[in-house]
């Protein structure tokens, strides 16, 4: 069985730098932090997490709280937690929400009765049940959206600006009626995607208008009504800005009911570079975001929470990255 000296010269370093590259701690460079990682999932080391936590009477669990565990997006988020905690001798238990605040505070007063060291969640709009949390001093990490109204660790994408710039990608390709298909008003990730659509239009002294825009459920039966609707209008959109996959799927459904194509007859740009983006005809063309890193990051930020809970919440934002592919190149 390998040990955490084994760990240490695998890695070159100190078995001091190990405990605390594997607790989380910030004060370790990421890149030696990331070494030890390796190291340790290589010798497959396994830390005596649940010791670590008898004084708390903790167990070496950690609760991910998500809101769509079909989306890919939010299951490489999962897969980074995993990976991270699993090297460190915790264990992961997936909880889905659906958007859903009843089930997300069941899931949360799960997570206190159950002792978990730490929480990563995707909040709901009015994240309820999570001062519970807090007030109870569980470690917490939000991702993809913070905590209404109080403070935690949280790992975010730049989606206003990667909206912006997928919108301006539009605009350049000499699209002129560019709507928008987004989330629920007041969950974060919608509302600063509309943010950043409209963003790109004014700067490009396009017009904004309101019969361009269908907010609905982050499920793809959702956006292909919507999407019909849009089609549906007597001057309707030319391209669209759509975000998320599963919504993307219900944007192609529509336009297959309407003989429309992507590209020649309706501009499609959407967020998450799914492994089907790439294969249909035209490929999509999409709003990359680093899921698996911040997943990664998010069970880092957790773990050295779980070590020091008296340090400063931090906001980490990732940016994303536009591909370019034939659903928006007018054939």
């Amino acid at each position: 069985m390998a040990t955490i000296s084994d760990v240490a010269e695998l890695a070159g370093v100190s078995t001091a730098t190990v405990s605390r590259a594997l607790n989380g701690k910030s004060t370790v460079d990421p890149e030696l932090a990331a070494r030890v990682l390796a190291a340790a999932r290589e010798l497959g080391y396994q830390p005596n997490g649940p010791a670590r936590n008898l004084r708390r009477q903790e167990a070496a669990v950690l609760a991910l709280v998500i809101s769509d565990v079909e989306n890919p997006f939010f299951t490489a988020i999962a897969r980074g937690v995993e990976d991270v905690a699993h090297s460190v001798g915790y264990s992961v238990v997936l909880c889905n929400t659906d958007e859903d605040a009843v089930k997300e505070r069941k899931y949360v007063d799960v997570a206190i009765q159950e002792r978990v060291a730490g929480v990563i969640i995707s909040p709901t709009a009015t994240a309820a049940g999570v001062e519970q949390l807090t007030r109870r001093g569980t470690p917490v990490v939000a991702v993809d959206r913070p905590l209404p109204d109080r403070e935690c660790d949280t790992v975010l994408v730049d989606t206003r600006l990667a909206a912006r710039q997928a919108t301006t990608h539009l605009v350049e390709q000499g699209y002129g009626r560019i709507g928008c298909v987004t989330g629920p008003s007041g969950l974060r990730t919608a509302d600063d995607r509309l943010a950043g659509y409209r963003d790109a239009l004014r700067s490009s002294k396009q017009r904004s208008s309101p019969r361009l825009v269908r907010r609905t459920e982050f499920k793809a039966a959702g956006a292909q009504k919507a999407a019909a609707d849009l089609f549906a209008q007597e001057e309707p959109p030319d391209a669209l800005l759509v975000a998320n996959s599963a919504m993307a799927i219900g944007v192609l459904e529509a336009l297959r009911a309407h003989a429309l194509r992507p590209g020649r007859d309706v501009g499609v740009v959407a967020f998450d570079d799914v492994p089907w983006a790439g294969l249909v005809d035209p490929p999509m063309t999409v709003v990359a975001q680093p899921a698996y890193e911040i997943g990664t990051v998010a069970a880092q930020l957790l773990l050295a929470r779980i070590a020091d809970n008296t340090r400063a919440p931090t906001t980490t934002t990732l940016g994303a990255r536009l591909i370019e592919r034939g659903s928006t190149v007018r054939a």
